[in-house]
């Protein structure tokens, strides 16, 4: 199904060793003594990583399986992208009480035509020589028969897919589990098969289905596969995640302004977990960023991502704009403007259109001397009355608004 290129194997020990202990990856198996071996000796690998198309966008912590991808990449490893459009219709099961939703083919296609774009900044698909492939598991999985569903399902026990954690979850909680999420592991370790891979990279929550590729090699080609896998970038003292399908994280595809100023907005404790997954610094590098004041230090860690994504330039602009609005006090050119009535309650302006969540959270900032009308003086009466005149609110640090009377 594939030929291997012919670009020169890097073993430089420095250069493999940053990748495999940056903090990016954090279990190899069977042993990582035993991969960086692999690595050293120039024997070229073909690794994969997969991703189901369940979400319209990606975030920065799939972005950071595409950078270590790439570093495989220029160490002339061929590197396979996998795009799960048929297991993306199955649902890999997720640790929530019930199944993913069933996607049809034309959302799946269409989530995966997004994709391509979003991760062309990150790899040299353009490369002459040994560029990242894109692969589709619709292709195999299919074509596969009844027959050959048995076969592969013959290959494992009730008792080891029961065994994943999530299952187990529900078993407890006595939710239901659905028989075509036990097909899951079957279908992604077919792929390893199908692709005829030496390296899987996937998410420490993916481990299971890996180790069942893993199986499949070994059993239907007598072949090992290594697994790579890398840290969830979760936020250390909430446990949080990104997560495509709830919508949270920082996504690939805002605009530079928005991407710069919500990497801001990211709690302390994660900037050394961005700096380290999500930018091409060396660890020196990020030492030294580590050393900065707070702010200074995510500014620079921003500018960075934002620059992989948009250039040079662009992430300049995005830079000087956060500072006018949030640095040096100056409004906003693209802040939303809104026409009011002149008799209307500022209070009752803010709640209605969403500026604020409640009346009491708007008396509360006001309280706080949180609210002001834009480099004239703090708003201090919560039944404060709109009036004839054009108004620019700001509400804390971030919040910008222009009322215009009628």
């Amino acid at each position: 199904m594939f030929g291997l290129t012919k670009s020169e194997i890097i073993t430089d020990e420095k250069k493999i060793d940053e990748i495999l202990n940056r903090g990016t990856i954090v279990e190899i198996l069977p042993t990582k003594e035993e991969f960086r071996k692999k690595l050293l000796n120039g024997q070229r690998m073909r690794f994969y990583i997969g991703f189901d198309a369940t979400a319209p966008t990606l975030h920065l912590s799939h972005a950071k399986n595409f950078i270590l991808m790439e570093k495989f990449r220029k160490l002339g490893h061929e590197v396979i992208i996998l795009f799960g459009d048929f297991t993306a219709r199955i649902g890999d099961p997720s640790g929530e009480n019930s199944a993913r939703k069933q996607l049809s083919r034309e959302e799946v296609t269409n989530n995966v035509k997004k994709w391509k774009k979003l991760v062309e900044p990150l790899m040299d698909f353009k490369n002459s020589e040994n560029p990242p492939k894109i692969m589709y598991n619709h292709d195999w999985l299919s074509k596969l028969n009844f027959e050959d569903l048995i076969n592969l399902a013959s290959n494992f026990t009730v008792q080891q897919i029961i065994e994943r954690d999530m299952f187990q979850k529900r078993i407890k909680e006595e939710k239901p589990i659905h028989l075509h999420e036990f097909l899951y592991p079957l279908m992604q370790g077919y792929d390893s098969v199908a692709m005829d891979v030496d390296v899987e990279v996937c998410g420490m929550d993916q481990i299971f289905n890996a180790l069942a590729g893993r199986t499949l090699l070994k059993k239907l080609k007598n072949k090992d596969k290594y697994v790579v896998a890398v840290t969830l970038m979760e936020n250390p003292k909430t446990g949080e995640l990104m997560s495509k399908s709830k919508g949270t994280g920082i996504f690939l595809d805002s605009l530079p302004n928005d991407m710069y100023g919500q990497i801001m907005a990211q709690p302390d404790e994660m900037t050394e977990i961005l700096f380290i997954n999500n930018t091409l610094l060396s660890s020196e590098e990020i030492k030294s960023s580590m050393e900065l004041e707070p702010k200074n230090s995510k500014m620079r860690l921003a500018k960075e991502i934002v620059k992989m994504f948009y250039g040079k330039e662009t992430a300049k602009k995005a830079e000087e704009a956060f500072e006018n609005t949030f640095g040096r006090g100056e409004f906003p050119e693209d802040v939303q403007v809104l026409v009011v009535k002149k008799e209307e309650k500022l209070l009752d302006v803010l709640v209605n259109n969403k500026i604020v969540e409640s009346k009491m959270e708007f008396r509360r900032l006001i309280e706080a001397g949180a609210v002001s009308d834009y480099r004239d003086k703090k708003i201090n009466d919560p039944n404060e009355i709109m009036g004839e005149n054009q108004r620019k609110i700001k509400i804390g640090k971030k919040t910008f608004i222009v009322l215009k009377p009628e």
